[in-house]
């Protein structure tokens, strides 16, 4: 029987890094010698491979040209491999899982996200833990399938749907959360899939969309927030989008300028996307008096949507080039299970 084959894809990160005996400092080590670091690898029956990239980057230089490089890999080995895992740095993980969820579109096999906040080398590294699981759900399958058909983050016993989740711890092991949507799986004694949550496969043809558009800008809102700092950001030369991070479930100002601010935006063919501040929750736009003049005046609606997968989406969708309301229906849209409608 042939044994079922993962993809091992090295970005960078804290997980791919070893401390130098003279001096201390963490250096990327050469993955190939990542089964002596983890020996247990070699008891996996599955049949494991790695890429590592030539310049191991920090994920706080992430980019989306390095996600495209990400989705290339991905369609040039589709064929070749069961499932994949990416190790990546843990502080830009959402927003490469979300934007990978966008790029990989009618996916038929898991790519899972992996990373630690410990060092590898290191004795009491979480990453040891965290990529053996990844490696064993990329290579689960039921009746030859997989068992997961989607691009998911992986950390701390915990299987999360990417384009759901965040970073919102830096200083434990359970760094990532995902409010609005259960857990994928969680690894005990056992993997238990929570199988009613998981994407169901697509019959149609894998697809790789490598167009991305990242002329946006955010629009933080607080009390006093200023006239002259807000419509320069509305009025940046070549935007397209701007996200703005609003109160509650979509609540905002409703002075005279910053409402004719957005109306004028809006005008020029600008998309407004209206994301929550909170974690958990989500946009109603028109549920309070607050956001009812955004939603008449055709401000878009995030639903319960991340900060990450917001900016993941807009980028995808705007690398389309479609029509002012096209774009505005595929970004109120469900596409890849990252809003509930």
């Amino acid at each position: 029987m042939k044994k079922t084959s993962v993809l091992l894809i090295y970005t960078g990160g804290t997980i791919g890094m070893m401390q130098d005996a003279r001096t201390g400092e963490l250096r990327p080590f050469n993955f190939k010698a990542l089964t002596r670091q983890i020996p247990e690898l070699e008891k996996f029956d599955i049949e494991l491979s790695s890429i590592s990239f030539s310049q191991p980057i920090d994920s706080s230089n992430m980019h989306p040209s390095v996600w495209i490089e990400l989705a290339t890999i991905i369609k040039e080995q589709y064929t070749r491999y069961d499932g994949f895992v990416i190790l990546h740095g843990s502080d830009t993980m959402s927003y490469t899982a979300s934007a990978l969820s966008f790029m990989l579109e009618h996916l038929a096999k898991p790519v899972i996200l992996t990373g630690s906040q410990l060092p590898i080398g290191i004795i009491r590294t979480d990453g040891k833990e965290n990529l053996i699981t990844a490696i064993e759900i990329a290579a689960a399958q039921k009746n030859g399938k997989p068992l997961v058909n989607e691009v998911c983050v992986y950390f701390e016993y915990k299987l999360y749907r990417g384009n759901r989740t965040y970073k919102y711890n830096s200083a434990h092991f359970d760094a990532f959360k995902s409010p609005n949507y259960p857990e994928l799986a969680e690894a005990g004694v056992t993997i238990q899939y929570n199988t009613s949550a998981l994407l169901k496969v697509s019959k149609k043809p894998f697809t790789v969309h490598t167009q991305l558009d990242n002329d946006i800008v955010v629009l933080k809102l607080f009390p006093g927030l200023s006239k002259k700092i807000t419509l320069s950001i509305l009025t940046t030369p070549g935007i397209k989008a701007v996200i703005i991070e609003t109160f509650g479930a979509g609540n905002a100002s409703t002075e005279a300028w910053f409402i004719n601010a957005l109306k004028e935006a809006i005008k020029k063919g600008i998309i407004i996307y209206n994301v929550t501040q909170c974690s958990e929750g989500k946009v109603i736009q028109g549920m309070y008096e607050t956001s009812s003049m955004l939603k008449k005046m055709g401000v878009v609606g995030g639903a319960d949507i991340t900060f990450e997968s917001a900016i993941a989406k807009l980028m995808f969708v705007l690398g389309k080039k479609l029509s002012y309301a096209k774009t505005k229906q595929l970004l109120e849209t469900d596409l890849r299970g990252e809003i509930s409608i």
